[in-house]
């Protein structure tokens, strides 16, 4: 009944593949030499100082779960197409769509149910508030020329992921909860108490 949380960003990657393995779908992702089952890749790529985080290669062209991108992730919580341009992922008001410090007090140090607050546009919860939601872009500025579809740097050089959506500790829901609000924690570290995740799969 609740959010995935007190993850870190590897966790998210191994978990997209072994469920697309156990669902019969070709994962997106594959570490160095290794390929794309988790359970042959060194144990030690997700804890502590490994620096083989930085050589996970997402195929764009599988068919498997994978953690949306940045703008994918932006997209979604907008309410894509269908989009009223609010602040928050469903409303212009935080209480109608997101847990935060206020509202949820943090009664047990942990998020709150899922769906218990309106949903955005598409039908989507909790994109706003709850949980930060590590997405698949590395840390970087926006580029300053178009883009379509963009997938975020190349290259994972000083360790960090994004992260979106704000959650349940936050006490000033605004920007943080915004649905363009960039958060960034660093992918090397051990667990998050405050981040989670949710995946995507092509149609």
């Amino acid at each position: 009944n609740f959010p995935v949380w007190d993850v870190q960003w590897s966790d998210a990657i191994n978990y997209c593949n072994l469920r697309s393995i156990q669902e019969g779908l070709t994962p997106c992702y594959s570490l160095a030499s290794y390929g794309t089952n988790p359970a042959n890749w060194p144990k030690d790529w997700i804890r502590g100082t490994s620096q083989l985080r930085s050589n996970i290669v997402c195929d764009w062209t599988a068919g498997g779960y994978r953690l949306p991108t940045e703008m994918e992730w932006q997209f979604a919580a907008q309410g894509g197409n269908y989009t009223h341009n609010y602040v928050y992922s469903g409303s212009n008001n935080i209480d109608d769509v997101g847990w935060y410090y206020q509202n949820w007090s943090c009664v047990f140090m942990g998020p709150h149910t899922v769906n218990g607050l309106a949903p955005n546009e598409l039908g989507i919860y909790d994109m706003s508030g709850n949980i930060w939601e590590w997405v698949w872009d590395a840390c970087g500025d926006y580029p300053d020329y178009p883009q379509t579809d963009p997938h975020g740097p190349e290259q994972d050089w000083i360790g960090a992921r994004g992260c979106r959506g704000g959650a349940w500790n936050v006490s000033q829901p605004y920007p943080q909860c915004s649905v363009t609000f960039r958060y960034w924690a660093d992918s090397s570290e051990s667990e998050f108490p405050y981040n989670g995740f949710r995946v995507c799969i092509a149609p």
